[in-house]
């Protein structure tokens, strides 16, 4: 599956990193047409150093690199074998941290997974009824607005009140953290499902990549993989729900902003999502940008500022419009992962983010972190 259309290839800016197995690490790289080629320098060693540039699409664009082989080639490598180039994350020293609830539709079904106590038998009638209270009033409503103080009134006399809600429709922004740092797996790999998980989705979202200052430099594209029943039980289980082994995508490269692809494209993407499984059954959905009820520029303001600093800059996921409802095996039911499941995120401008669905234990484990990295680039003498 190719990553990018040959238009995406010959009009964007591109950054990413690789997996050398010659220097035992990662390597920052750009596409140049269907090329890969090494930008690692010590100028800047890392995609963080990268973004904190003034320009950083115009650094990408100018830099001297090292040619590494084609997409396709690179693209073939085995995820699981450090003696193979492949694609990581591009994503390398930035915290990552995710937006929930700020489209409606996902907002219901978070409203629905706690009603039903994470029990997907009990989700079919609640969703009925929260359906027939709310309706569709929540649709291109404008998170802390009026509206939304009227409409949380009405939901209060109904008892359908819920702390997603508020989160949802109320002044504040839900974000939580998704990962930790250089945990993250990139296209190609394996995602891991929590064991005790058995009701659980893919989540396709756009990532931003923003640099310490809060300034939006690109995008890409995630899974921010989801166990509707741990969350569902409780929400202070959110970060058993959330952060595991390989439990979260990026990728497959940020498309840096420049005069071709900027935040206004971002605010108009449309994510296409299709889950195939061993067993012949295909999922289909999409969300879409243009019905997010928070603006990204407020959702970057709400996480990074004076209140809240990040030195090495953020991937802020901005939550999804997808909410998947549709029975895989008993009627009622609603979707769920089986083992095998492979997930496909694309949007125009994007590119294409591809990941096979394995549990977390059985993913391979996250060895390579911070430490390793920093005496990585030491011997490569390149701090």
């Amino acid at each position: 599956m190719k990553f990018y259309s040959e238009t995406e290839l010959s009009s964007g800016t591109f950054l990413g990193r690789v997996w050398r197995p010659d220097v035992k690490g990662p390597a920052v790289v750009t596409l140049r047409e269907n090329r890969v080629f090494d930008i690692t320098s010590a100028a800047a060693p890392t995609v963080r150093d990268i973004c904190e540039l003034a320009e950083p699409a115009a650094y990408v664009a100018a830099a001297k690199g090292e040619y590494l082989g084609t997409l396709d080639e690179i693209a073939a490598g085995t995820r699981s074998d450090l003696a193979n180039l492949h694609f990581l994350a591009p994503c390398d020293l930035q915290a990552v941290k995710a937006c929930g609830v700020t489209f409606a539709n996902s907002m219901v079904e978070r409203v629905i997974e706690e009603k039903a106590a994470g029990d997907p038998q009990k989700a079919e009638a609640i969703r009925a009824r929260v359906g027939a209270t709310i309706g569709d009033s929540l649709r291109n409503l404008r998170a802390g607005s009026e509206e939304a103080a009227k409409v949380k009134q009405a939901l209060i006399s109904e008892g359908l009140w819920s702390q997603y809600l508020e989160v949802g429709i109320g002044p504040d922004a839900e974000v939580f953290s998704k990962a930790q740092v250089l945990s993250s797996v990139g296209t190609g790999a394996d995602v891991g499902l929590h064991p005790v998980s058995s009701w659980n989705n893919p989540e396709p979202e756009v990532v931003l990549t923003v640099s310490s200052k809060g300034v939006i430099v690109g995008a890409t594209l995630g899974n921010d993989v989801n166990l509707r029943d741990v969350e569902g039980r409780s929400a202070l289980l959110l970060s058993k729900a959330k952060d595991n082994n390989a439990s979260c995508a990026i990728g497959p490269m940020i498309r840096l902003f420049d005069q071709g692809y900027s935040l206004d494209d971002v605010r108009l993407a449309e994510l296409d999502l299709t889950v195939e499984g061993t067993d012949g059954f295909i999922l289909k959905g999409r969300s879409s940008m243009k019905e997010i009820s928070r603006d990204p520029l407020d959702l970057v303001r709400q996480t990074l500022g004076r209140h809240h600093q990040y030195p090495d800059g953020i991937m802020l996921f901005l939550g999804t419009l997808f909410a998947p409802t549709q029975d895989r095996d008993v009627a009622g039911e609603g979707f769920t992962h089986k083992l095998g499941d492979v997930v496909t995120i694309e949007s125009p401008g994007l590119g294409r983010l591809s990941n096979t669905v394995r549990l977390s234990t059985e993913c391979p484990e996250w060895t390579f972190g911070i430490s390793s990295l920093m005496r990585n680039l030491a011997q490569r003498g390149l701090l």
